[in-house]
């Protein structure tokens, strides 16, 4: 009986073993050929495009974030122009900045006939463009934004200590 059980548990032992060599050719080696045929080129497909878009957005990204900055309005000023940001400011952007620095607006102050001369100074000496539809709102714009000012250079100063410089 004994040598029964041993016969037995041998014969269990050899099927087990034909039994993971089966799983083995019949399941594992299919599954690994499939994966690699099918699954990772499919992965490294995915890779190489994940790879493509970070080299692109290396390579983009200071434009990326330069747009951005061009865009950004803080406390009413557009920081890349420091123009009002107003209604139309835009147009004026895209109008003006073309040929010179918004400084050259920003440090100028005239009523709406004002503007209009210079416009018409810079269209006929520098080139400018017919502003079309546009003209008025460009003008309404500077002219509500950069309107002549009653104030001087500075505002008064006021609660100073006087000194006398001494030689």
């Amino acid at each position: 009986m004994e040598n029964e059980n041993k016969k037995i548990d041998q014969l269990f032992s050899s099927l087990g073993l034909l039994f993971m060599l089966a799983i083995v050719f019949v399941i594992l080696i299919p599954g690994v050929f499939l994966y690699f045929q099918y699954v990772a080129p499919a992965n490294e497909a995915k890779l190489t495009k994940l790879k493509d878009a970070e080299q692109a957005w290396a390579m983009n990204k200071d434009k990326v974030l330069a747009k951005e900055a061009e865009e950004k309005v803080e406390d009413g000023i557009h920081l890349s122009t420091g123009l009002i940001a107003d209604a139309d400011y835009k147009l004026v952007i895209q109008n003006c900045t073309a040929c010179h620095s918004a400084k050259l607006i920003t440090q100028n102050r005239a009523d709406k006939d004002g503007w209009l001369t210079m416009i018409r100074w810079m269209q006929a000496e520098q080139k400018l463009w017919d502003l079309g539809e546009n003209e008025d709102k460009i003008l309404e714009y500077l002219a509500k934004n950069y309107a002549p000012q009653e104030k001087g250079r500075r505002t008064p100063l006021k609660d100073v200590d006087w000194y006398v410089l001494e030689d």
